[in-house]
């Protein structure tokens, strides 16, 4: 029953990777039930380069995750965001969290930017203590295209790509095919235009109804399973030919994004298994 990367294969790249391109993987921690300690060891034996969380809210939280990452010889990389309806508030609260997780020195810096709901101008403020940070810090910040935050649809992500160049993406499309119902073909030139301020992704596949299939191995969402890769081809392209490396986390979550059986709650896949599927189909299709 499951393609076991088949799908993928029969679409062979339409370009070389060279042997100095890299791509970091990382494992997220979403659903997993256990220690820092745990998750790490586990990242590292499923053949992760590194981990993706929150930043840790209590200082005996964040000394475990150093430790751990540092243990296993893991990478890290910080998701941070503000919560406060009011926009005041917000940006304080988003700061605090930036400010913090740049003080970690992780590898990158995530953002759930904003709200999708605040004014272009009150967005722009969040981006611009991004840039100004990413300039005094070294770290590179991305902003993630979200469902609820500020570059929760296509269409609106384009105005500030067009009108902030410093602006840098963490692609996750998968919420893109939701907002707009369809897999993006008749956004084509706005996709490609984000397709090339990405930097990091996350490698989640969604569909026209769902921003998470039910399952990226089954025959059925074969046509969503190849636009994803489609696109993140095109991303892998723009790296090589701007000299750059990628950053990816294998991002599939727990329920409610995964389906579960009626009454039992029970997930129709192991989510563990499913994220390794991703790891194994980029090292696959993306190694040099």
């Amino acid at each position: 029953m499951l393609n076991k990367l088949q799908s993928i294969r029969e679409s062979p790249l339409s370009f070389t990777i060279p042997k100095d391109f890299s791509i970091k993987i990382m494992a997220t921690n979403w659903g997993f039930l256990g220690s820092w300690e745990a998750f790490c060891s586990k990242a590292k034996s499923s053949g992760y380069d590194g981990v993706e969380v929150w930043v840790p809210q209590q200082k005996e939280d964040i000394d475990q995750l150093m430790e751990a990452v540092d243990k296993h010889k893991l990478s890290y990389g910080f998701l941070v965001a503000g919560s406060d309806a009011d926009f005041e508030k917000h940006l304080e609260q988003f700061q605090r969290a930036l400010d913090k997780a740049a003080d970690l020195n992780p590898l990158f810096i995530n953002c759930h930017s904003g709200r999708d709901y605040f004014t272009f101008e009150q967005n722009q403020q969040i981006i611009d203590y991004t840039t100004q940070k990413h300039r005094t810090s070294g770290i590179n910040i991305y902003h993630e295209t979200h469902r609820s935050r500020m570059l929760f649809a296509a269409h609106i992500a384009r105005q500030f790509i067009e009108n902030i160049p410093d602006l840098r993406l963490t692609l996750d499309i998968s919420h893109w095919c939701n907002v707009h119902e369809s897999l993006l073909q008749d956004q084509e030139e706005t996709v490609q235009l984000a397709l090339k301020k990405t930097r990091h992704i996350h490698s989640r596949i969604g569909h026209a109804e769902s921003p998470q299939v039910t399952d990226p191995r089954v025959p059925e969402w074969k046509q969503e399973v190849e636009a994803h890769f489609a696109w993140w081809d095109q991303v892998v392209k723009y790296c090589i030919e701007q000299g750059r490396n990628l950053t990816m986390t294998a991002e599939f979550g727990p329920p409610n994004y995964m389906a579960t059986v009626p009454f039992t709650r029970q997930p129709l896949a192991d989510l563990w298994d499913v994220n390794a599927y991703m790891l194994q189909a980029w090292r696959e299709r993306y190694s040099g």
